[in-house]
């Protein structure tokens, strides 16, 4: 088991170096074709640190491992919150001043209850991932339109232009898009079939390997953006990757199951796991929106959403 151990973590990295290198090449490689930056910041930027879950979820699916996927998705929206941005407002308290934020959490909760719903029959049927996937062009569609829109004024404006690569030729550009295209399925499939031999070895379920192992190794992107934001004062950059990923994560990751392989799934993604996300998406509102009126989300809170990640590890190993 070892050394499946060892070739999982080879290729988690890769799995994140792909990642990154296919949103930087796409957004180098849109950049120069004229589009806006703050389109290609809140669209290809936004979905390249959902890339991972998303490549993940739809091998385990191709594979016949579905709780994986479901699990993938579910445990990357508890660890995104609960661990990611934990430990990003213990390294620096979150201020939130951008309005976008404040309309995309109301948007993250819906969605959540949504995918609770879904989830309740014990079944993720195709019709189900159809509408996930139609409700995910929905939103992309949306975040256009909200380029457009914005108030100028607001501070995820400049925040996630800066973001985007400049002054990168196109035939580089074209290059590393190429590498992550290749790379990503690649380092999914590696990572998939590790994972399965390592949850077989240790004895515990598809789910819990998605939940765990899976969920905090493709969710590293997210923690790696997340910190490189409040270190440079980019709050709304921080939280808004956070707070993107996830919505991705039930829109699009979440409908590669119903799509690809639709059934049944394990209870305890209904019964438990989706209500531990749901849970944390309440409170991650409750944290933004004190009734102080202050908002922002400080080192004693970011403890308490940490102390609920280690919570949720002993109710699942417990």
């Amino acid at each position: 088991m070892v050394l499946e151990v060892c070739i999982f973590l080879v290729w988690l990295a890769v799995l994140s170096f792909s990642a990154d290198r296919f949103v930087y090449g796409a957004a180098a490689l849109a950049k120069n074709m004229g589009i806006s930056p703050m389109i290609i910041g809140l669209t290809i930027v936004a979905m390249g640190s959902s890339a991972p879950e998303i490549l993940v979820s739809a091998t385990a699916s191709f594979n016949g491992n579905v709780d994986t996927a479901i699990g993938n998705a579910i445990g990357s929206n508890i660890t995104n919150i609960a661990l990611v941005l934990g430990l990003t407002a213990l390294l620096k308290p979150l201020t939130i001043a951008s309005s976008t934020l404040k309309r995309e959490m109301p948007v993250l909760l819906v969605l959540s209850l949504l995918a609770t719903y879904m989830l309740s029959d014990l079944v993720l049927s195709r019709f189900e991932g159809s509408i996930l996937i139609i409700l995910f062009f929905m939103v992309i569609a949306a975040l256009i339109w909200m380029s457009f829109n914005l108030d100028k004024n607001d501070p995820l404006i400049a925040e996630t232009e800066s973001e985007v690569p400049s002054n990168v030729p196109t035939i580089k550009a074209v290059t590393w898009l190429i590498t992550g295209l290749i790379l990503l399925p690649l380092s999914a499939s590696y990572m998939v079939d590790s994972a399965v031999i390592i949850a077989q070895a240790l004895g515990i379920s598809d789910l819990i390997i998605g939940l765990t192992i899976i969920a905090i190794g493709t969710s590293l992107p997210e923690l790696a953006a997340s910190i490189a934001g409040v270190l440079k004062n980019e709050d709304d950059m921080a939280l808004g990757n956070i707070i993107g990923s996830n919505i991705f994560n039930i829109l699009a990751v979440m409908a590669m199951p119903g799509l690809i392989a639709p059934g049944l799934i394990d209870a305890n993604a209904a019964q438990r796991d989706v209500y531990v996300m749901l849970a944390l998406n309440f409170l991650l509102i409750l944290l933004s929106f004190n009734f102080r009126g202050v908002r922002r989300i400080n080192r004693i809170e970011g403890l308490l959403l940490i102390a609920c990640f280690i919570a949720y590890q002993f109710l699942l190993f417990g």
